[in-house]
């Protein structure tokens, strides 16, 4: 993988780093946040609660707006934006102990995310040009493996004081916006002067975009599950959940895209990839007929990695391919409604849980969502049927 990474250009693989810190720095804190609330500083529950949806809230709400002015600022600004908001929220999250401080802290975490993150895609897109699957392959590596890295080093340090945790977290960020400051090329959308009404207009009356957007809500329910249904049906052993699902990611993810590369078409990938995800959900649904629920959810997990390994890279070009010129605005919208897809899906899924009969439900959304795709796919209003090239046999 080493020599994939280097075969890169020196932004690409800044990004690839700027995500690695900046996942290990989220999830070294966040995890431990409500137990923070709760526990030491004595606050309600619902208040807790409050305090992370304000963070939901203001970053899926606003995605479209920092994509957007990605497209007009600079996609550089946006990342250096996010990333010193976002250095603030977590220093004043460690900090303050007042309910509006710690409200005020929440959103500055979220708008920090919805700043950096569609203006962090769109750079990628934008520089990586024909290798965009190659480059969100190695890119969703770096995430993955910050995911991994961030809560036993968050686990270590609140052992002393979670504190300390908040301001180390801060530290990284900082130090993060400082290297990119320093060492990013500025790279410039191309909408300067356009107003951002007319690109918004442009990105929801695309019919084809829109349906894709639509239709991929799916997945990110499915995805979802690795921290709703799955750990519900082995209390108690949810951590090896995510061990599994991140080493499988950090391991095989560029070997995975560069087989379905040089088999599929983008869409072709998507479909299978999707379906794999849906057929996940089969062994927990066999649970009922004595299949051991340890086995049953291993199963899934795996299932459910490797078709999300197959889906991301080729979903992140074809979002890409859509946007054109109006790339961040579009990774933008398409955030949101896969937000506002996950927020309303999981409650469904929340209530077929309760009546037993999600796990079945969560297959045929998957397979149903793989349809969807593959018609789109067969539609004026699809996308491009060209394979893309495979990534190089090196590293």
């Amino acid at each position: 993988m080493a020599g994939r990474v280097s075969g890169h250009s020196r932004p690409i693989r800044l990004l690839m780093v700027n995500q690695l810190t900046i996942n290990v720095g989220f999830y070294m804190l966040m995890p431990y946040l409500a137990a923070h609330l709760t526990g030491d500083l004595g606050l309600a529950v619902w208040v807790a609660a409050l305090v992370l949806g304000v963070r939901n809230l203001c970053q899926q709400g606003l995605f479209l707006v920092g994509g957007g002015l990605a497209d007009r600022l600079g996609y550089k600004p946006m990342i250096l934006t996010g990333l010193l908001l976002r250095t603030a929220g977590f220093a004043m999250l460690g900090l303050v102990e007042a309910v509006p401080a710690l409200l005020a802290a929440s959103a500055l975490t979220g708008l920090a995310g919805a700043f950096f993150n569609p203006a962090a895609r769109a750079y990628l897109a934008q520089e990586a040009g024909e290798r965009k699957v190659e480059a969100f392959a190695l890119f969703n590596v770096f995430y993955q493996a910050g995911i991994l890295a961030g809560p036993p080093l968050g686990l270590l340090l609140n052992g002393v004081a979670f504190r300390l945790t908040c301001l180390i977290a801060a530290a990284l960020f900082a130090v993060l916006a400082l290297a990119q400051a320093r060492a990013l090329p500025p790279r410039r959308g191309s909408r300067a002067g356009v107003p951002m009404a007319a690109d918004w207009r442009a990105a929801f009356g695309d019919r084809g975009f829109r349906r894709f957007a639509l239709v991929m809500t799916g997945s990110y329910v499915l995805g979802f599950q690795v921290y709703l249904s799955l750990p519900l049906a082995v209390p108690g052993q949810a951590v090896w959940i995510f061990v599994v699902s991140g080493a499988m990611a950090v391991l095989g993810q560029v070997k995975v895209t560069a087989w379905a590369a040089a088999r599929w078409t983008p869409g072709q990938a998507i479909t299978r990839g999707l379906a794999l995800m849906g057929l996940a959900f089969a062994p927990p649904g066999l649970m009922a007929a004595g299949l051991p629920a340890t086995v049953a959810v291993l199963a899934a997990t795996v299932l459910l990695t490797a078709g999300s390994m197959i889906v991301y890279p080729f979903e992140m070009a074809v979002v890409a391919g859509f946007g054109g010129e109006r790339i961040g605005t579009y990774y933008g919208l398409y955030s949101t409604v896969s937000g506002i897809g996950v927020a309303a899906g999981n409650v469904l899924v929340g209530a077929a849980l309760e009546a037993g009969l999600a796990w079945w439900g969560l297959v045929t959304a998957g397979l149903g969502c793989a349809a969807g795709v593959h018609l789109l796919c067969r539609s004026r209003h699809g996308f491009s049927t060209e394979r893309v090239v495979p990534p190089a046999n090196t590293g």
